[in-house]
């Protein structure tokens, strides 16, 4: 049993650091508000983790990744929160001074329900969980045992990963305060949040 959890632990680690919309929200807290709020952030998204793992075992995550009108309705708003995610940051970007406040710094609670909203409306972690999780599940527990399991594991890895992710970037925050250097981020994360946003939009269920 424990040499499938490693092998299905190192599955999880590889996809865990594959840089997708829940590595750029962390990147975006990171740099224009901190650590502390890049760590909330990453706080929201391994509980979005959760809570797609908690439907997986009761079924309605199966559901949803079988269900295409539904996964449609979940891809749609998904990919219109990254969109707008990816406008608000443009529009920052014509600002010509550094922010000390606003949204981007001030109120924890919005840098969690970022992180949650943008995991809670990916419809691919159903696919996964659903499609991947009960094939790595270990034989010495139930599938549902094994599938909680291997959730808990994963969100681990993932607060974790982006954790340390954000304590990186966040050291080199002093850098992209600089007025041009902030222009110039916020409008390549604005670019990566809409690319991201199309890319949902055109994924096939």
């Amino acid at each position: 049993m424990w040499t499938q959890t490693f092998a299905a632990a190192g599955v999880l680690a590889l996809l865990t650091v594959v840089p997708g919309p829940d590595m750029a929200v962390v990147t975006k807290r990171a740099i224009t508000a901190g650590r502390a709020e890049a760590l909330r952030a990453a706080a929201g998204i391994t509980t979005g983790l959760l809570v797609w793992g908690v439907c997986t075992v009761v079924g309605l995550a199966a559901v949803l990744a079988a269900s295409a009108e539904a996964y449609f309705v979940v891809k749609i708003l998904g990919a219109g929160y990254l969109i707008v995610l990816g406008l608000q940051a443009l529009w920052q970007s014509r600002r010509s001074a550094p922010r000390t406040a606003g949204p981007e710094t001030t109120g924890s609670g919005r840098a969690y329900l970022t992180g949650l909203t943008t995991n809670v409306l990916n419809p691919k972690i159903a696919v996964f969980y659903t499609g991947l999780l009960p094939t790595l599940a270990p034989h010495g527990l139930s599938t549902t045992a094994g599938m909680g399991l291997l959730v808990l594991l994963h969100a681990a890895l993932t607060l974790t990963w982006l954790g340390a992710y954000a304590y990186l970037v966040s050291r080199a925050r002093a850098v992209f305060e600089r007025p041009r250097v902030r222009r110039l981020l916020d409008r390549v994360t604005g670019v990566v949040f809409l690319g991201f946003g199309a890319r949902v939009a055109m994924e096939a269920n």
